[in-house]
């Protein structure tokens, strides 16, 4: 985008990151938010830890500048900073929690960026971004070439090289990395890995604003469902399928690769030996940073996967209310056709169906107005016949212990890394029926590491109270040991 006066002017009114630079307090909110969730690289906090942590912050300040400093409290600055015309945290509630949580929104984080750019460095390395550009010039070319001898050229030329770096590598000729350069291409790599950090709040936002837009598309739609969903897919495929949604995809599949996972550390871990970094050596967070990277991107995932569920959820709502409807209407005429099957009317016109039509009401039909009848209420209370409550019913009602299904899950987890519910009905039969089965599938759908699948099904049976056989169609539940071994911690 250029810098155009007007789309500065308006960015200046309306952009949470130009806000925050002209804020009065924007040393103590980006100070403060930098420790929060930069520093401590946490994705988001509840409100009790955030008050406490801002409590102390402004205590440490207020005795270094003065008790009238900040004379706000930390729920006041903190309900200030999630409002929409400030926009720097973003207040929600996770699913199964009734306390807000904070999170950074990724206009902030990237403005924290920039002030952090802003400090001065040991050196400006050129050799390595240049280095870095030229790879990527080669790569670019590479990929696109389509004539087969020059692409074999190439990659003849590669391996000749490598031949010649083998065999000076034989004669005891090994060109090292001087203290200059190792530091410089460590710095390049500890801002390209801090930067993808960042990254992943962007891509949450982004797909937050997809499911914000469709719900709108949902309540607002006024043809039909087809055209609707078709919509709907359509601009969640584009999503999926964008440069930005296939770049994710890639990233996380080569991060999840358990190879690639052991490559990562055994060069961290080679890198953060090397005694020429000096005091770089003693940085922690970035020697565990594809930890740190997996940890966004699961939540990332987790994100999508919790706004798909709650979209499909609404659809179906939705999707209910008009089959009720339906489902009513042709109960009457199949209740009408019943009635007339015995004794069928001599006239072929003995049932009707209501069709649309304007409704017209003339004003002269209008009532006028009438004096309201004054009802009289009685408001003593009679005392009723002292008769026997029957008291069993309550007594006979079906409930089920959702915390000693929990228990059962993760005790048949201990033997095995993962089990489907027919597996586990089939250790321990259903007790209470049908309730028992929904309730299992109830812990499902709330433990995000269990899986319902869509294809898969399975058919489970069993004996209710009255001896009968009961038997039930329902997709294939599958439970991790992944859920047993995080209950533990």
């Amino acid at each position: 985008m250029s810098l155009e006066y007007y789309a500065l002017l308006n960015m200046r009114k309306n952009h949470p990151a130009w806000r925050l630079m002209t804020a009065d307090n924007a040393p103590l909110i980006a100070g403060f938010l930098d420790l929060a969730f930069i520093q401590s690289n946490r994705r988001e906090q509840s409100e009790t830890e955030l008050t406490l942590l801002l409590d102390d912050y402004l205590f440490q300040l207020r005795d270094a500048s003065g008790e009238d400093a900040f004379p706000r409290e930390a729920g006041g600055y903190l309900d200030e900073w999630c409002r929409n015309d400030r926009a720097w945290l973003r207040k929600f509630y996770p699913q199964g929690s009734d306390e807000p949580h904070f999170d950074l929104t990724p206009a902030i984080e990237k403005a924290l960026q920039w002030l952090e750019s802003l400090t001065a460095t040991t050196f400006v390395g050129t050799e390595s971004r240049l280095m870095t550009c030229v790879d990527l010039l080669k790569q670019m070319v590479t990929g696109v070439e389509m004539d087969r001898d020059l692409r074999l050229a190439e990659l003849r030329e590669e391996r000749a090289s490598l031949d010649r770096e083998i065999e000076a590598v034989k004669e005891g000729n090994m060109p090292l990395l001087d203290d200059r350069e190792l530091r410089e291409r460590y710095h390049q790599f500890s801002l390209t890995a801090r930067e993808l950090l960042h990254d992943f709040r962007a891509v949450e936002h982004n797909f937050r604003e997809l499911d914000r837009s469709v719900r709108e598309r949902i309540t607002a739609w006024s043809g039909d469902k087809g055209g609707l969903l078709d919509a709907i897919f359509g601009e969640e495929d584009a999503i999926n399928n964008s440069d930005e949604g296939r770049s994710f995809q890639g990233f996380w599949d080569f991060l999840m690769s358990p190879e690639s996972q052991e490559e990562l550390t055994a060069l961290l871990e080679r890198v953060f030996s090397i005694k020429a970094l000096g005091e770089f050596q003693e940085d922690r967070r970035l020697r565990r940073i594809h930890f740190d990277w997996m940890a966004a991107g699961e939540q990332t995932q987790r994100t999508v996967a919790l706004l798909s569920r709650q979209l499909r959820r609404y659809l179906e709502n939705q999707n209910l209310h008009e089959n009720r409807r339906i489902t009513a209407l042709l109960n009457s005429i199949e209740q009408g056709a019943l009635e007339l099957r015995e004794d069928a009317p001599s006239s072929s016109s003995f049932m009707s169906v209501d069709h649309f039509k304007a409704a017209l009401r003339m004003p002269m039909e209008l009532p006028l107005f009438r004096i309201p009848i004054k009802q009289e209420l009685n408001s003593r209370v009679e005392e009723a016949e002292k008769d026997e409550m029957d008291t069993s019913v309550l007594f006979s009602q079906v409930v089920v212990d959702k915390g000693l299904l929990k228990e059962r899950i993760l005790r048949s987890l201990n033997e095995k890394d993962h089990l489907t519910l027919k597996s586990l009905i089939k250790d321990h039969p259903l007790d209470e029926g049908l309730a028992e089965l929904m309730a299992y599938v109830s812990l499902a759908e709330d433990d995000s590491h269990a899986y319902v699948s869509d294809e898969d099904r399975d058919s489970l049976e069993w004996t209710d109270r009255e001896g009968r056989r009961r038997k039930a169609q329902m997709p294939r539940v599958y439970f991790s040991s992944k859920t047993n071994k995080e209950k533990k911690r």
